[in-house]
């Protein structure tokens, strides 16, 4: 599945989705990620109400399952989960790759409900739920 991160320096989750310069997307699996690309915008991006700098960021994340942000307005909030990405915030800025790590262990293990269903529709991970039910 792929993961983008808003990033001012390509180490961080250290920005807001709307006034990051850059968005990260790397390719996760439970065994390994790989960095895919990352979308560089410029611009006035801290000008708060400017709904159109939104549309490209929503454009070069339209095939990402997860977000991680440091912060997002409720407007573009809104429109990732629209189009089916999970937003993530954290609280204090964090290296991309510790979160890659987080990440993957927790798909080796027993992943949250909302993660399960990312990943049953992007085929990564299939689950029986009856089964795992029967086990608890």
């Amino acid at each position: 599945m792929k993961v983008a991160f808003a990033t001012q320096d390509l180490e961080r989750v250290d920005a807001h989705f709307g006034w990051a310069k850059n968005i990260a997307i790397y390719d996760l699996t439970p065994e390994s990620y790989s960095f895919l690309e990352s979308v560089a915008f410029a611009g006035d991006l801290q000008e708060d109400g400017n709904e159109d700098k939104l549309q490209p960021k929503l454009e070069a994340i339209k095939d990402c399952a997860i977000l991680y942000v440091a912060a997002i307005g409720g407007s573009g909030a809104a429109r990732v989960v629209a189009q089916n990405i999970h937003p993530m915030k954290v609280p204090q800025p964090e290296k991309i790759t510790d979160l890659l790590d987080k990440l993957q262990t927790v798909l080796r293990g027993a992943p949250p409900p909302w993660l399960r269903k990312i990943l049953s529709k992007s085929g990564e991970r299939s689950f029986d739920f009856e089964e795992e039910a029967e086990n608890v």
